[in-house]
């Protein structure tokens, strides 16, 4: 379910703009979509589970504000990075 570190130092190389490089908003955006998936795939198996549910909604809106971010800063970086992470692209 959590991201692990091998993981992460791939996500960081990938979208990161060096190795070290794991603040910017690209980065964020990639380790957030890592851990929703993971979330979303214990939600399937735990309908139930409400502060799970809340905290995957949580992680989804800060996402969303990061993709915003970024759409506002640079649309080509925007459509690359979603297109890249299979996200569909709904912000406004």
């Amino acid at each position: 379910m959590a991201v692990t570190k091998e993981r992460k130092a791939e996500l960081v190389a990938q979208y990161g703009a060096n190795d070290k490089d794991s603040g910017s908003a690209e980065v964020q955006v990639a380790l957030l979509t890592e851990r929703i998936k993971g979330l979303t795939e214990h939600m399937k198996t735990h309908p139930k589970d409400f502060h799970t549910r809340r905290g995957l909604l949580m992680l989804v809106g800060k996402r969303r504000r990061l993709l915003s971010y970024i759409k506002a800063r640079n649309i080509e970086d925007y459509r690359t990075l979603i297109k890249s992470l299979g996200i569909r692209d709904n912000i406004q």
